[in-house]
């Protein structure tokens, strides 16, 4: 599904990620995990052509380096950016009806499937996004990304600065995505959601990948908790 080979990106003479090498295959969750400046977050724009990057990046086997965010996106790709990106002016309906690509026919997903996973949400269709709780922001970013029917989805971290019972809502979220054969490339810092329900863990340090495995291979590896995760 996505296959990353020797990534390097820069933000001018800053270079960023050194070499990353990833994989995300179909239906899987992947999580990249790793302190605050790690290069998770650049390795997320860089997939999106959003940073400037050299290497391979391959998606259903397209090379995508190079191309426009809009043609990444229409690809299959969906991004669900950290700082959310929601239209403050715009109603909840307005903001999920910009994430359709053209009429949204023949998509998996609809408003009824957004209001169904998030009823808080279908109680504020007409509400202005901007006056949104940081909870309801999240569902609605989510979800406006949804709406573009991907194939795959990278999530900035979904669960910052929300409540218990909404983090454990995202993880439900996010593992009905996994039912519907959506692949997810989860930037996580809590551990707990990560590891319970990912497939594959990731750790990146200083701009690499510094460790591959299993939620279970992590756990049984204190060095690299104690090394790369934990503050």
């Amino acid at each position: 599904m996505l296959d990353i080979q020797d990534l390097h990106a820069y933000y001018g003479k800053s270079h960023v990620l050194h070499g990353v090498t990833l994989t995300v295959k179909p239906g899987e969750i992947v999580a990249l995990l790793g302190r605050n400046g790690s290069g998770r977050s650049t390795t997320a724009k860089a997939i999106m052509g959003l940073v400037e990057c050299q290497g391979r990046i391959r998606f259903k086997n397209q090379d995508i380096l190079g191309k426009k965010p809009f043609e990444i996106a229409h690809l299959g790709l969906g991004h669900v950016p950290e700082n959310r990106d929601i239209f403050p002016k715009l109603t909840v309906h307005q903001n999920l009806l910009l994430g359709q690509k053209g009429k949204g026919t023949g998509s998996r997903w609809g408003f009824d499937d957004m209001y169904a996973m998030f009823p808080r949400l279908k109680e504020r269709q007409h509400t202005e996004a901007g006056v949104l709780s940081g909870g309801e922001q999240q569902m609605l970013t989510l979800c406006r990304t949804l709406m573009g029917d991907p194939d795959l989805i990278i999530i900035d971290e979904p669960t910052e600065g929300l409540a218990p019972k909404i983090v454990e809502l995202v993880a439900e979220y996010l593992q009905r995505l996994k039912a519907r054969g959506i692949s997810v490339l989860l930037i996580e810092q809590k551990l707990t959601i990560a590891m319970s329900i990912s497939d594959r863990a990731l750790v990146m340090g200083h701009g690499s990948i510094v460790f591959e495995g299993t939620p279970e291979d992590l756990r049984n590896d204190p060095v690299t908790r104690k090394e790369w995760l934990e503050v």
